[in-house]
């Protein structure tokens, strides 16, 4: 019992962090497009 508990714990854990990295990958991704934007919008302002 206590081995399959390790077993779950591990898988489980393993899921957290895979879910983490996709929702930092999204952050950094929107943090992209926002900078573009910004650089767009300011270019745009200056002429």
């Amino acid at each position: 019992m206590s081995q399959k508990r390790k077993v779950q714990r591990a898988r489980r854990a393993e899921q957290e962090e895979k879910k983490a990295r996709t929702i930092i990958n999204w952050i950094f991704g929107v943090l992209i497009v926002l900078a573009l934007a910004f650089v767009v919008i300011s270019m745009l302002s200056s002429m």
